[in-house]
């Protein structure tokens, strides 16, 4: 399972990958997006959105860039670990 993490909290990135090596292998983790996400991306088959952290620009133009192609979004205000592992345990069922 790919999987697109947007927001979060910069100290918690090592954590954020270690976490989805353990659900569903590698992860794209873009903390403060900068610049357009279109060819960053890719086709993810789960894009979480910490929404506490990030613009409603940002959101709208990654949910954009993923429509159409299959992609689960979950949203989360806070950018905790269990909050992360909850949506992982959810998808990793469904995918099992």
């Amino acid at each position: 399972m790919k999987v697109v993490i947007l927001g979060g909290n910069e100290c918690m990135e090592r954590q954020y990958k270690d976490i989805c090596e353990e659900y569903c292998g590698k992860a794209k983790i873009f903390i403060k997006p900068s610049g357009s996400l279109k060819n960053k991306l890719g086709r993810p088959d789960l894009m979480i959105c910490f929404t506490g952290a990030l613009s409603h620009k940002v959101l709208k133009n990654a949910q954009c860039e993923i429509r159409g192609c299959g992609t689960h979004v979950e949203h989360s205000k806070t950018a905790s670990v269990a909050a992360l592992r909850s949506i992982l345990e959810k998808y990793a069922a469904a995918s099992a």
